[in-house]
């Protein structure tokens, strides 16, 4: 993927919505038990774009709303089964950028709380990092 120049690679910064610890139930992973019972994923997504306009005028319409970026995750995580976090994490930044031209790159965490692992875990996921194509 082209990278913009703002923000860039490594080098994250200015204005960004912020959403932590999104919790829905999907059913994703490649075991069949997980898409037979589901079980809870975490999410949180970093969203990148200029918030100065409505900072000014404290209005909505300036801003893209935190909630339409909650409906996509859930939308994702709660839709159809994936095999994969990776797959569940990039729906969700795609969807991301392609309904809101505003946001200039998303990072998106997805973790899984409840992993058969030996050994005690907060939780295992990914973390991905998309800019907008240029």
């Amino acid at each position: 993927m082209a990278e913009e120049e703002a923000p860039a690679a490594g080098k994250l910064g200015g204005d960004k919505l912020v959403l932590r610890g999104m919790q829905f139930h999907g059913f994703h992973g490649v075991k069949q038990e997980e898409k037979k019972l589901g079980q809870k994923f975490v999410v949180d997504v970093d969203a990148w774009t200029d918030l100065a306009a409505a900072g000014d005028s404290d209005d909505i319409s300036d801003t893209v709303s935190y909630t339409d970026i909650y409906r996509i995750a859930k939308g994702v995580v709660e839709g159809p089964p994936h095999n994969l976090l990776e797959s569940v994490a990039q729906s969700i930044a795609s969807s991301t950028l392609l309904k809101f031209p505003q946001i200039s790159a998303v990072r998106v965490k997805v973790g899984k709380p409840h992993v058969a692992v030996q050994g005690v875990v907060d939780y295992l996921g990914v973390e991905i990092l998309r800019y907008r194509k240029a």
